[in-house]
């Protein structure tokens, strides 16, 4: 039982730590989140390229 409280108060205490960090006004920035949209779109496309042109049916 210990283990569950120590783990509910590390998880609560970076919570609190992320919000006061979190920048107020002007707009969020999104760079990350792009950065993961862009790499998965060029998986796919790199997989439909292979599919087409390289794999052996």
């Amino acid at each position: 039982m210990s283990r569950i409280l120590a783990a509910t108060a590390v998880v609560l205490m970076s919570v609190s730590q992320a919000l006061a960090n979190e920048p107020k006004g002007g707009a969020p920035d999104y760079s990350g989140v792009t950065g993961i949209y862009y790499t998965i779109i060029g998986l796919i496309l790199a997989y439909g390229v292979y599919d087409t042109f390289f794999k052996k049916s």
